[in-house]
């Protein structure tokens, strides 16, 4: 059974992309299925991969406003064993565009119907905001990973999301849930951080990952040459650390579905 994750945070710079990149190679290098999906118009996750996204023919955008079937528009990374559906610039116009199209918010979700039981997880990568693009992600998913760092207003802004996440429950996908919150860039040495870290577990208990991302510099040089970490140094604290969310991730999965 697939599970559909959307990496999501409406806040930038929180490490959404670096997640879904590292995340999605770790899984498969547990030899896990991975499809990885780029919505946000930026291209990062795609770049990040591998791909030049403006080389790319086929993106997002040909999936939920053309329509075209998934499978003619993702590519193979065989660096990564991971298949990806691109994105880049085109995905602008499609935020745009779907506001006049019928079932606006369901054509992700739709659209992943026909192969998404040929993976074992799909990644979506979001775009920093609460936009058609997000919620078509948030339609489609079974969960929401929610990277963010221990700072000031990351639980400000946590607290949008969540509402947000709780009004797609409520209307249209009664089966999304917070999959779990990961820190990352962090640094134990910030007393702001550790305190904002204990107040993520106080409120959300066994939702906050137990693995950590450091700031870590081989994971922040890692997309400049389109590898994830744990193929640009697997040594790394970067690389040891997603490699275990991705362990994380797996046994909250089959424990779950044990008790069901």
């Amino acid at each position: 059974m697939s599970r559909i994750l959307a990496i999501a945070n409406q806040k930038g710079g929180v490490g959404k992309t670096t997640t879904t990149i590292n995340l999605a190679a770790s899984l498969a290098a547990g030899k896990k299925k991975v499809l990885l999906i780029d919505l946000d118009p930026q291209g990062n996750a795609t770049m990040g991969s591998g791909v030049d996204k403006y080389e790319v023919e086929l993106s997002a955008y040909d999936v939920l406003v053309e329509g075209r079937p998934v499978s003619e528009c993702i590519l193979t990374l065989a660096n990564m064993g991971v298949d990806i559906l691109p994105g880049n610039g085109d995905v602008t116009a499609a935020e745009v565009e779907l506001i006049a199209l019928d079932n606006r918010e369901s054509r992700l979700r739709d659209a992943l119907k026909p192969i998404q039981d040929k993976y074992d997880y799909i990644l979506v990568d979001c775009p920093p905001s609460l936009n058609m693009l997000t919620l078509n992600a948030l339609v489609a998913a079974n969960g929401v990973i929610i990277p963010m760092q221990c700072e000031y207003y990351a639980l400000e802004g946590l607290a949008a999301l969540t509402e947000t996440i709780e009004s797609v429950r409520a209307s249209v996908n009664p089966g999304l849930q917070i999959e779990g919150l990961l820190r990352t860039m962090f640094d134990p040495r910030n007393n702001l951080s550790n305190d904002v870290s204990d107040q993520l577990l106080e409120h959300f208990g066994d939702r906050v990952y137990r693995t950590i991302v450091p700031r870590n510099i081989r994971l922040a040089e890692a997309p400049s040459h389109g590898l994830p970490v744990i193929q640009y140094d697997k040594t790394s604290r970067g690389a040891v650390a997603y490699l275990s969310l991705a362990g994380e991730i797996v046994r909250r999965q089959m424990q779950e579905a044990s008790v069901a």
